[in-house]
């Protein structure tokens, strides 16, 4: 069964999932465990492999990790106290929500489907200086 193989409570497992869930409505998105710990879900784009929102639960809470612009990332973490510097990523372009309750869930959609759009863009190659 999903709830015992990801070993957390079945609460936040449910919570946990409809954000999943959310993350599979854009196009070419799935779901992926790529580490040991299954307690990590990385939602990745299907054509790239790129990565535009990690779910895991920690210290009694939900969070998802999101990439933001940093002006943007900056705002957030200004507006909602529970948004922070992204957990084991670039502190600069992610941030991480924990699910407490304290931002509406229309927020917390925006944020995932902006990280979406982001990771979304080809990366572009430098070229090299003209001699």
């Amino acid at each position: 069964m999903w709830l015992e193989f990801m070993n957390v409570p079945s609460a936040d497992a449910a919570l946990r999932r409809r954000w999943i869930d959310h993350c599979l409505t854009f196009a070419g998105a799935y779901e992926d465990y790529p580490f040991t710990d299954s307690n990590w879900t990385v939602m990745r784009h299907r054509e790239s492999g790129k990565t535009f929102a990690l779910i895991y639960e920690r210290q009694g809470y939900v969070h998802i990790n999101v990439k933001c612009e940093p002006m943007q990332a900056d705002f957030y973490r200004r507006a909602y106290a529970s948004v922070t510097p992204g957990y084991h990523m670039n502190k600069t372009h992610w941030n991480t929500i924990t699910l407490d309750g304290s931002i509406p869930d229309e927020e917390i959609a925006s944020m995932i489907g902006e990280s979406f759009h982001l990771t979304s863009r080809p990366a572009t190659k430098r070229r090299p200086p003209e001699p």
